[in-house]
């Protein structure tokens, strides 16, 4: 496991022995950055309110949690469903960790227009066991969305038969070693990229089925 992991709710952690090179569009750290923490802080839509400066009250919750430089994750999803799958290919180890919450599921090309706000999630990390390089960081976040809507595809369809490719919040960030030589490229042909896709495929699936049973939807008019 590339990471100890915590589940003491209101907090997920995934905490690395040593700071890991990160690439993603987290509140706290968009862009690239190097965190040796990875927290999930779970949220009731009431806690965001339309004058609640989301930053603010992250930055809050992770001093809360004596983790005040973790790179975060805010989702009103149970974090005890969390789902972790690894998969090695050709000695190249991909792990992801993800919490899956649909309640404000969105097809690409569309916008639902909701009124109260909404923190149902899908929050992904993906780390890989080798380093990569900038082009070969943001061909692996490509990957990790692509995974994650064929599995949402797959799996699950919203109460009047509307195909979901994500939701309105999604967050991915991808985490691979700060040294050694980084590979050039991690696209679907090799076999980092195959790796990462299996592992968020099949964290993402199962957690849109444990979704689908924990909210069941109304089968189509």
């Amino acid at each position: 496991m590339p990471f100890a992991l915590e589940c003491a709710p209101p907090f997920l952690t995934a905490r690395f022995a040593v700071p890991q090179r990160t690439l993603g569009w987290s509140l706290l750290h968009p862009g690239f950055a190097v965190v040796s923490d990875v927290v999930w802080v779970e949220v009731r839509n009431s806690d965001l309110g339309p004058s609640t400066d989301p930053r603010a009250f992250l930055k809050a919750r992770l001093a809360e949690s004596g983790l005040p430089h973790a790179l975060a994750f805010m989702t009103s999803r149970d974090i005890r469903r969390h789902h972790l799958c690894l998969r090695r290919v050709e000695g190249v180890a991909a792990a992801c960790l993800t919490t899956v919450g649909l309640s404000n599921g969105e097809r690409v090309g569309s916008r639902k227009a909701y009124g109260p706000p909404h923190a149902g999630t899908i929050n992904t990390l993906v780390h890989v066991s080798v380093p990569l390089s900038d082009g070969a960081l943001v061909e692996a976040l490509s990957i990790v969305a692509e995974a994650r809507t064929a599995a949402i595809v797959d799996s699950w369809r919203a109460a009047r038969g509307t195909t979901v490719t994500g939701t309105g919040t999604d967050c991915i960030v991808v985490a691979s070693p700060c040294r050694g030589e980084p590979l050039a490229f991690a696209g679907l042909h090799t076999a980092v990229g195959e790796a990462i896709g299996g592992a968020v495929y099949d964290a993402t699936r199962s957690g849109a089925e444990q979704w689908d049973r924990d909210f069941p939807q109304p089968p189509p008019q």
